[in-house]
């Protein structure tokens, strides 16, 4: 039997019934975020092997905006290191240590990103 993927009954929590033909349930969480421009983005560049197996992946947090819009950065930095990842939850992971090559690209495209850790 297959799930539906439509059905959101777990963020329905405290609903019970409704009579009314015309109720909507409205999820007050689903609001979308607005995407900050580059220069008011403070991004955080790590490099990460916890829970990996030990394979080593570059971690971009901290970006504020919409997931199509992180997924866009996601994209354009894996063309760039070339190379695999993923891009959910407001961050980026890309396979490999590629700190540097990375921070080269975003302060040159004007975000305000930092290096940190090892």
């Amino acid at each position: 039997m297959a799930k539906n993927k439509g059905s959101d009954w777990k963020s329905r929590e405290g609903v019970v019934y409704s009579t009314s033909d015309a109720f909507e349930f409205k999820n007050s969480g689903e609001e979308e975020m607005e995407t900050l421009p580059p220069a008011h983005q403070k991004l955080k560049v790590t490099l990460d092997k916890k829970s990996r197996g030990g394979k080593q992946v570059t971690l971009i947090e901290g970006f504020i905006g919409s997931d199509e819009d992180l997924k866009a950065l996601g994209k354009i930095l894996k063309n760039k290191c070339g190379v695999g990842g993923s891009a959910k939850d407001g961050e980026i992971l890309i396979q490999g240590d590629h700190r540097d090559k990375i921070m080269g690209f975003l302060t040159q495209e004007g975000y305000k990103a930092k290096k940190s850790g090892g």
